[in-house]
């Protein structure tokens, strides 16, 4: 990878993942792109970055050129709960955005394109516990339906045009940098925001909702690690189950609890409910350790531990 695309850059994971890839690859050789027009704090001044509209295949094919870009990592989507609210914006931003990106990838030589997925391909006929690697996709969400939609299509590139086009399906992914997007895991951030802001949270989950979740640092290593990963060794390409730990809202609280004692939560679900209620609690990520060596770093208690003092230390510096 020497000249890499970044898609979605301004996003909670793309933000975290363009630094990482600036910092491995060099500013200049890592491109950031979104939809929105300004560079946000944490990117500004880190190297070039463009405004771009995924469903715009002309102006995705001028970057490609105009970089003579290598690898895309395509992380512009519409999230789960984002996309109930708009089903038709997510369809239109999650399946035209990405086959615009494997098409224009294909025509234009790119040599490697990344595209996660997520847990939402799962619906409520797979297994709850420990969700094999090859599982029924049935997701219940308009969100979950694109992401099974992409992993088909970028396996379908593989197969039909040999390019090669790799993707994890992210759990909740918990960041102390940069806000979630609108997704049903949301609360697995704002909880420590209003942690140490209020000292109490209102979350939107039932407190005995338990889902998978990986805290950001993990969640960059991987999603790096498989971009580097020897293609001759992957058995899977677009659909790796990962995991760090599972966890529930009241699990979560009482862990923070061991640092802040005066913490308190309470429990108003809304509809973000029926979508965790479709997703699994455990997952098998097996095929990803034994294929490219995958392996978390962090537990719960040391990514709890390590967003409180972060966060502490932010709202001190009045960044929040």
């Amino acid at each position: 990878m020497k000249n890499i695309l970044v898609t979605g850059a301004l996003g909670q994971i793309g933000t975290e993942l363009t630094l990482a890839l600036k910092k491995k690859y060099g500013n200049d050789n890592v491109i950031a792109t979104d939809i929105r027009k300004e560079c946000n704090e944490a990117l500004a001044g880190t190297g070039p970055f463009h405004t771009l509209d995924v469903t715009n295949k002309e102006e995705l094919a001028k970057i490609i050129k105009q970089y003579n870009i290598d690898t895309i990592f395509h992380l512009a989507a519409i999230l789960s709960a984002t996309g109930e609210k708009d089903p038709i914006l997510c369809w239109n931003i999650n399946m035209n955005g990405s086959i615009n990106v494997l098409e224009t990838a294909r025509l234009n030589n790119v040599k490697k394109v990344i595209i996660p997925s997520s847990m939402a391909v799962w619906g409520p006929d797979a297994p709850k516990f420990n969700t094999p690697q090859d599982s029924v996709l049935k997701p219940t969400t308009m969100y979950g339906v694109t992401k099974v939609c992409g992993e088909r299509l970028c396996d379908y590139y593989v197969q039909k045009y040999g390019l090669d086009c790799r993707g994890l399906r992210y759990p909740g992914i918990i960041s102390s940098e940069t806000l979630p997007g609108g997704g049903t895991t949301d609360y697995a951030v704002e909880i420590f925001y209003e942690a140490v802001k209020n000292k109490k949270y209102t979350c939107f989950l039932k407190e005995d909702a338990t889902l998978p979740m990986m805290y950001m640092p993990d969640c960059i290593n991987a999603t790096i690690s498989l971009a580097e990963a020897d293609f001759a060794n992957l058995k899977h390409h677009s659909d790796f189950n990962v995991a760090a730990f599972s966890f529930d809202p009241k699990t979560l609280a009482e862990n923070i609890k061991k640092y802040m004692p005066e913490f308190e939560i309470s429990y108003a679900p809304d509809f973000r409910q029926d979508i965790a209620d479709s997703w699994p609690k455990t997952i098998d990520d097996s095929a990803a350790r034994s294929e490219w060596n995958w392996k978390p770093n962090y537990d719960m208690d040391l990514m709890t531990k390590e967003m409180l003092q972060i966060l502490t230390e932010k709202h001190k510096n009045g960044k929040f």
